[in-house]
């Protein structure tokens, strides 16, 4: 209890830091990987190659070694200074999201195709159908695979910790500094981070009672 109470003020800022990661990147990734999860079964053979090409790019692409490209590579290009937080949210978004894209994708697959045509004899253009009968019907079969892609996506935010973020990946390092013993700041991180996933799984099981009543 010493490391951490002696601490404190490490893991409040470390956990804080990883929760905004989290939220952020989180919000982004779903809009991003719903749109691109429409494309992918879009009757448009354009958008569909456009969403395959990004999903199977990105997805194959190492997430350190898009952070790295973020990191390092895009102060390159000169297009003004962003900060670390805000391109390790860039980097986490648009990676996180190839996984929401492939979740929703086999979310719409679950759908009745006689639902769509449905929508479609009554005049609702593809936007519409997406967004008033797959989508809703979709999200609510995905609920279980989507929750396992934001609890790796809160996992992968300790990989910021190596692009100078100071988040719940780089409190054993400043820790170290302090003379810490690293085993023991290790498993108070590995604690919290056990505490996080369980709330996101209350979450994924309040959604799913909540949505079977719905049905």
């Amino acid at each position: 209890m010493d490391t951490l109470l002696n601490n404190l003020d490490l893991f409040v800022v470390g956990f804080k830091n990883t929760l905004i990661l989290f939220v952020i990147s989180a919000f982004f990734a779903l809009i991003i990987g719903s749109v691109v999860g429409a494309m992918r079964v879009s009757p448009v053979p354009a958008m569909r190659a456009v969403g395959t090409v990004y999903v199977n790019l990105i997805r194959n692409t190492p997430l350190t070694l898009l952070m790295f490209f973020f990191a390092f590579g895009y102060p390159k290009l000169n297009l003004g200074h962003v900060s670390y937080p805000t391109l390790a949210i860039i980097a986490l978004s648009i990676y996180t999201a190839t996984y929401v894209a492939e979740v929703v994708r086999s979310g719409f697959n679950t759908v009745p195709k006689g639902q769509a045509e449905a929508a479609r004899a009554i005049g609702l253009p593809f936007g519409q159908t997406m967004s008033l009968v797959i989508m809703p019907q979709a999200f609510r079969a995905v609920i279980p695979p989507l929750m396992s892609v934001l609890i790796a996506l809160l996992k992968n935010t300790t990989i910021a910790a190596g692009f100078s973020v100071a988040e719940a990946g780089a409190i054993r390092a400043n820790l170290s500094e302090r003379g810490e013993p690293a085993i023991i700041v290790l498993l108070w991180v590995a604690f919290f981070f056990v505490v996080l996933v369980a709330l996101l799984s209350l979450l994924q099981a309040y959604l799913e009672r909540r949505w079977r009543v719905l049905r």
